[in-house]
């Protein structure tokens, strides 16, 4: 049969089918609107972004198919859609739906045994929409998309069409639509398609599921400027098991607390950058600590300023025994890390300077659960310090005297002031162990209670979302205190009485930082902050079991100094400067207890000498101890009851003579009497007992308690 005859046979047949379903097909191309259509496209992965948009984590929310937010005409680059209409549709613009000459030459190839299908990328949209027929017989399939298609384009402009087409063709196995294919193979948005690219992911339409070296061949015919090695290379991608993969893991924990099917796309306050580096660093850590029994490690980085969070690494795989759980955000004992805090109340309150002295010597304190004895790290005491020595020293039997000079309820009620929330019960719960960090506290929330101090006493909420509001900044310590506490933080020279001169913390920038053990070395941390972030690091394992032999210059302090290099411009790191009220004024020692130096003080505290009185002869109160719990007889009347209220002057009266150095006694703030000792007639409930010499300054105070009646 000649070829015209054959043409005219096949035209003959077409022609009759298509007026046997005429009506059929009429009533069924009724198009959906394109409001419609992408409304009901949901992703079926939940994506994490940094706050350039750049993605970060991705996890999957629906195992049906793989596809991600619908994705705009314009946020696709332009050579795709070239290589996609030369590929599908060479006459896109210039038909109505339909382009029957596409359909005659397919025809004609089918005739001579060449499968070609004709159809025009709106007919293949008509078959992508949601809901759309599919039936079993070829020729109807056919006809049924072309009656789809002219519905298409009566009511939908060419861009939407494309659009549309963009968002819902299987481009490889499960993947659907050009972003999810560009993001989970190509890992990259599909506005920076190149050429090359733009062919590869067309050549996969026509068979999702085609050999990788098809789609290189298709798509080395689509693009002629493209070397075939390149082409083959990025075919290649399409054969590899992790090209399926769901996309990058940089911040798994913030994934979890943030996404899911009702949080589809969030836009987080993170550097992806940094976020990568801050992973790479903490795995390089504990692989070097392997050797002593580290698994776990967090790290935070904040802005000062804003409170966004720049990095959020709650734990990293490879170590841990329990990756899932949060290290970030779970509760642990802060061990020294709380002791600034502490400082800052009693020199906010005046009780305090940095040139105090403080008696690092042996302590029985006397609390609900037995006798208390504080140790310092190195189980040795070096006397009489100053107040900035013993802070940045991180002397622990100092700590625990300053506790008891400003009480643990008013240093519970200035935790919570700088956000710690986990600190829940009263100071009696936790007792003056608390100097040392017996209350749990998470790692996110203690490095913005250091951001606070680096704002100079000023707390606000942190962000994780770009999106959430900013909180109003209250004030959570004075500024003044908040300004010689960061100043202590930051000297090398003081802290070298523990740390040494060259230890991991001293930077070549302004940074103030404190490290922290917990008890039994279950947990091991470093915070600090400078000019711009502050930085938080925890160490150890979520399963409870201790390190062996880490401190915090070994363990979390080179992750701190590592990250805080990162993080902050070292040329503009300057310190900070006293804000009103303080100011500097040159201090001697005429002992010789601690070299000259200038020091920083409140208004009305400065001091240019400070003389010591013997810690023997130093007025103190024996008797009751701090947290003793005192218990009336029910079998004696109350009217003879008696408490004796001791000083240690009353067993040495004559080394400082009581009329010339008179002591007073208050209780509850109320005067009680005069002398080394007192007699008082116990009541019930919860006193403050304080010895004070006769500027009406405190020399020593306890709490105790009175129970019966």
């Amino acid at each position: 049969m000649p070829a015209r005859w054959r043409i005219v046979l096949v035209s003959m047949v077409f022609l009759a089918l298509v007026m046997g379903m005429a009506a059929e097909l009429l009533l069924a191309g009724t198009a959906p609107s394109f409001a419609a259509v992408q409304q009901a496209t949901r992703s079926s992965e939940a994506m994490l972004l940094d706050r350039n948009g750049q993605m970060l984590h991705v996890i999957r929310v629906d195992f049906q198919h793989r596809r991600l937010p619908w994705t705009g005409y314009d946020e696709i680059a332009p050579v795709f859609w070239q290589v996609l209409q030369v590929a599908e549709d060479r006459r896109f613009h210039r038909h109505h739906g339909v382009d029957f000459r596409a359909l005659g030459h397919a025809a004609w190839q089918s005739l001579r045994g060449r499968r070609r299908g004709g159809s025009t990328i709106t007919m293949q949209l008509a078959r992508l929409l949601p809901g759309a027929p599919r039936p079993r017989n070829v020729v109807k399939r056919k006809l049924l998309a072309m009656s789809m298609a002219w519905a298409l384009e009566r009511h939908w402009s060419k861009q939407q069409i494309l659009e549309a087409y963009a968002n819902l063709v299987t481009v490889r196995g499960e993947v659907q639509g050009l972003a999810a294919a560009s993001w989970l193979l190509l890992g990259k948005a599909p506005s920076g398609l190149d050429r090359a690219e733009a062919a590869v992911l067309v050549a996969s339409l026509r068979a999702p599921n085609a050999p990788w070296q098809d789609v290189a061949r298709r798509a080395r015919a689509l693009t002629e400027k493209t070397s075939q090695a390149e082409i083959g290379r990025l075919a290649d991608r399409l054969a590899q098991p992790e090209g399926m993969a769901a996309g990058p893991a940089l911040a798994p924990h913030v994934a979890a607390r943030l996404l899911g099917k009702e949080a589809p796309v969030v836009r987080t306050t993170l550097l992806a950058t940094l976020q990568r580096t801050v992973q790479a660093l903490v795995q390089g850590e504990l692989g070097q600590l392997q050797g002593r029994h580290v698994q776990d490690a967090a790290v935070v980085v904040l802005d000062n300023q804003s409170g966004d969070v720049l990095a959020y690494v709650g734990g990293v795989r490879g170590f841990s025994g329990a990756f899932y759980l949060d290290a970030a955000a779970a509760p642990r004992q802060p061990g020294s890390t709380l002791k600034p805090f502490l400082y800052g109340a009693a020199i906010a309150q005046r009780r305090l300077t940095a040139v105090s002295l403080l008696e690092d010597s042996a302590v029985q304190l006397t609390t609900p659960s037995g006798l208390y004895v504080p140790q310092n790290y190195d189980r040795q005491f070096h006397g009489l310090v100053s107040a900035r020595l013993a802070l940045a020293g991180s002397l622990n039997v100092p700590a625990v005297r300053v506790l008891m000079l400003l009480g643990v309820d008013d240093f519970v009620a200035q935790l919570r002031r700088f956000g710690l929330s986990t600190i829940t019960q009263d100071g009696e719960y936790y007792g003056y162990a608390l100097a040392l960090g017996s209350a749990p506290v998470s790692l996110l929330q203690l490095a913005n209670a250091y951001r606070t101090l680096a704002n100079g006493g000023m707390w606000s909420a942190v962000r994780l979302r770009l999106d959430a509001p900013k909180t109003a900044a209250v004030r959570a310590l004075d500024a003044g205190a908040a300004f010689i506490v960061a100043d202590i933080l930051a000297d090398n020279g003081s802290r070298a009485v523990t740390f040494g001169t060259d230890s991991v913390l001293a930077l070549p920038f302004w940074a103030a930082v404190k490290t922290g053990t917990s008890k039994d070395m279950r947990d091991n941390w470093c915070l600090g902050f400078s000019k711009d972030v502050t930085v938080g690091v925890w160490v150890g394992n979520l399963d409870n079991t201790p390190m062996h032999d880490v401190s915090g210059i070994t363990g979390a302090a080179p992750i701190w100094a590592a990250v805080m290099r990162l993080a902050q411009d070292a040329a503009a790191a300057s310190p900070p400067s006293p804000p009103p009220g303080v100011s500097a004024t040159l201090v001697y020692w005429p002992h010789g207890t601690e070299p000259p130096r200038r020091e920083w003080f409140l208004a009305g505290t400065e001091m240019a000498q400070v003389r010591s009185v013997s810690a023997e002869l130093r007025p103190r109160i024996l008797s009751p101890a701090p947290g003793s719990i005192l218990a009336l007889d029910p079998d004696i009347p109350h009217d003879l009851q008696q408490v004796v209220l001791l000083s240690n002057l009353a067993e040495a009266p004559g080394q400082l003579g009581v009329a010339a150095h008179p002591l007073h006694w208050e209780l509850d703030g109320m005067p009680l009497g005069t002398g080394p000792w007192l007699s008082w007639k116990p009541r019930p409930g919860r006193h403050m007992l304080r010895l004070l010499g006769p500027d009406g300054a405190a020399w020593d105070q306890a709490r105790f308690v009175v129970k019966g009646g």
